[in-house]
């Protein structure tokens, strides 16, 4: 018979156990003895995988205090936004509020419009005359992000969205995300204030984004709303224009 796994060189253990599922790892390796336990729960066991899967770049830092926590949140991140730019119509999108002649999903560049910096980017939503609000609230558990990793470790929720006006009809914009408890009661904020968008503008689409960062305990929701509306009241959709909203969950 050959050597047994416990006499194998740690290092050589560590690439071995790098090469298994991570979830398998936490809740099915971990258990059998203690000589895994302790490498699954140290470090160079998921730096190796982080190095693997390319999750080691600009945003690695060297004081990176749990390489486990790291390695998930890496591996999770995407856009917990659905349907960020019209794709499927206004599904997702609740609490919708449909001023003037509402909101409207229309192709890019659209009229007196500007392309969109990412190709991957094909529609926008376009409000009118009055107030156009809509919002979703993202369940951070249902999302697969843990209590504990959401109390104790306090990711950041990064939030970005983009904007423009057409070149013709002056507009306002507003964006207002809450970090929400179990109960919904509001833990941390951010409110851009009311963005003027000129008449006779460029029509080039503007960036927004605010990271939080140390919010304390209890965050398990977070809700996105932006909105906007023209400032000359021309019955239509010659308000703000929004696409490709983005709420991620960053090491």
């Amino acid at each position: 018979p050959g050597p047994r796994m416990e006499s194998l060189p740690e290092a050589v253990l560590i690439r071995i156990l790098a090469s298994i599922p991570a979830v398998d790892l936490v809740l099915a390796c971990r258990l059998v003895c203690c000589q895994w336990k302790n490498l699954i729960d140290g470090a160079a066991l998921w730096i190796l995988k982080c190095q693997q899967e390319g999750f080691t770049g600009a945003e690695s830092q060297d004081n990176t205090e749990n390489w486990q926590n790291f390695y998930f949140l890496s591996k999770k991140r995407k856009n917990l936004i659905k349907n960020p730019c019209g794709e499927e119509d206004l599904q997702h999108w609740g609490e919708v509020e449909n001023g003037g002649d509402g909101w409207k999903i229309e192709e890019l560049p659209g009229d007196f419009g500007k392309e969109f910096p990412s190709e991957e980017v094909h529609k926008y939503f376009v409000t009118s005359y009055e107030w156009c609000r809509k919002a979703q609230v993202i369940d951070l558990r249902a999302e697969g992000y843990w209590e504990e990793l959401m109390d104790t470790t306090q990711p950041k929720v990064v939030v970005r969205d983009w904007y423009a006006g057409r070149s013709d009809a002056g507009c306002l914009y507003e964006l207002c995300v809450k970090l929400l408890s179990e109960n919904e009661d509001v833990l941390a904020e951010y409110k851009s204030e009311t963005i003027t968008i000129p008449q006779d503008n460029d029509a080039n689409w503007t960036e927004i984004s605010h990271t939080f960062s140390d919010y304390g305990p209890g965050v398990r929701f977070v809700r996105f709303e932006h909105g906007g509306q023209d400032t000359l009241f021309w019955k239509g959709w010659y308000g703000a224009r929004v696409t490709n909203s983005s709420v991620t969950v960053e090491p």
